[in-house]
């Protein structure tokens, strides 16, 4: 083989392994959905060299903000309940991410702007500006816009104070 065949292979490994995730991530959540009798249908996808799979619903936004929880707690824990089905049926830790009813995607956004905005800060200052405590997805978020803008950041303190410092470039 190649090196160019045996980096196809690999990727198509990957992507098989990622969708195999998905599946089941997803037959996963139905089991919680039809236990809460809750609607929602399931959408997978990968992105960024994970598996992405979305609760969406027709019904009622009330039932999919319960699963979503106060600042998405309950979809944080969910998440990692169902990363832990996952690795039960594969062996292998999994990076899946969980959205439900938008949520994410929408802090996703609300997220990058605010990076962007710290990082036209220490622009202008040239001072470090250190941001509010937030999730390993919310730091991930705008570490990837802090970049972005051409310039670094770090984290820094414990969780769940753990915050993103933006730095001069």
């Amino acid at each position: 083989m190649t090196e160019g065949t045996t980096a196809a292979a690999e990727a198509g490994d990957t992507l098989t392994r990622l969708e195999q995730e998905g599946e089941i991530a997803a037959d996963y959540l139905e089991g919680l959905l039809d236990i809460a009798d809750l609607d929602g249908d399931i959408d997978m996808d990968v992105e960024a060299d994970r598996a992405a799979v979305s609760i969406v619903s027709d019904g009622s936004s009330r039932d999919m903000q319960k699963l979503v929880g106060r600042d998405g707690e309950v979809l944080e824990a969910l998440q990692e309940l169902t990363r832990l089905a996952v690795h039960r049926e594969t062996g292998d830790r999994s990076r899946l991410m969980l959205d439900i009813a938008g949520y994410r995607a929408k802090k996703r956004a609300e997220l990058t702007e605010q990076g962007a905005k710290a990082a036209a800060e220490v622009k202008n200052t040239g001072e470090p500006v250190k941001m509010d405590p937030m999730t390993p997805f919310e730091r991930k978020v705008v570490h990837d816009a802090i970049k972005a803008a051409g310039l670094r950041s770090e984290s820094e303190g414990e969780e769940p104070q753990r915050f993103v410092v933006v730095l001069p470039a």
